[in-house]
């Protein structure tokens, strides 16, 4: 039985690929993974694709939901997208790594989308 942060965190997936649909955001995949690594979404704007991690709260106690997309974890998400890359035979496209943050009130959410959020290196 999921957790209440694991449903949380699906319920936030789904409005973020939603709200990234209705901003001309085209869904290639969601929850990709590999190994020890997932992807949420990755989706292609215009001429990029990008690749999604998305965070989700209800309050800030624990600080902005950007702010937990660590080294470490961006790391995974760099590891896991080169895979995607390579599996999916992609070429001389732009790349990018965004974070959405996802903050739920009551059943409604607001959203923040930081393109390019990360490098990888």
């Amino acid at each position: 039985m999921p957790s209440k942060a694991q449903i949380t965190g699906r319920l936030g997936e789904d409005a973020a690929a939603k709200y990234l649909k209705k901003n001309n955001f085209l869904i290639l995949d969601k929850n990709y993974r590999v190994k020890n690594a997932e992807i949420d979404i990755i989706a292609k704007d215009k001429g990029t694709i990008a690749f999604i991690e998305v965070k989700t709260r209800k309050t800030l106690r624990k600080g902005l939901p950007a702010e937990s997309v660590n080294y470490p974890k961006q790391k995974k998400i760099i590891s896991a997208a080169l895979y995607y890359i390579r599996e999916n035979n992609i070429n001389n496209t732009r790349l990018r790594f965004d974070v959405i943050e996802v903050f739920e009130k009551n059943g409604s959410h607001e959203f923040n989308l930081i393109k390019n959020a990360f490098q990888a290196s």
